[in-house]
């Protein structure tokens, strides 16, 4: 399955990988660019044909998908993937709200934007 990203473009553009990260983000890069794939087709868009002539298109699908890679792996990690933390330093309290609660890859609005796949969808429903 073609990729937008490899594990090489995980670390060079996020972090170091263990050997556990490194498999698990391999299999994590098919589901980000099937995830990418299956969202187009929703648009009515073949993807990849739209990569193979715009070379800015490919980098900007390579970032989302080393960006949704880089937040399921530091989900079960650190605090990075949050979308709230609370600290107080009397009478010691602490909150932390996840991002992703399962895990998994998440794709920003923003980034499916940057794809050109975002805004609304119409459709039409036939009513027997």
């Amino acid at each position: 399955m073609t990729t937008y990203a490899t594990v090489d473009d995980v670390i060079k553009l996020g972090r170091e990988l263990t050997s556990d990260e490194m498999e698990k983000t391999s299999l994590l890069l098919e589901s980000t660019a099937a995830i990418i794939r299956r969202r187009a087709k929703k648009y009515g868009k073949d993807f990849d044909a739209l990569l193979e002539d715009d070379e800015d298109l490919k980098s900007i699908a390579k970032e989302v998908s080393v960006r949704a890679v880089l937040r399921a792996l530091n989900a079960s990690t650190t605090a990075e993937a949050a979308s709230q933390i609370t600290q107080t330093a009397g009478p010691y309290s602490q909150s932390f709200t996840p991002l992703m609660p399962g895990g998994g890859i998440f794709i920003r609005k923003s980034e499916w934007e940057m794809l050109g796949l975002s805004g609304q969808l119409v459709t039409n429903v036939e009513l027997i």
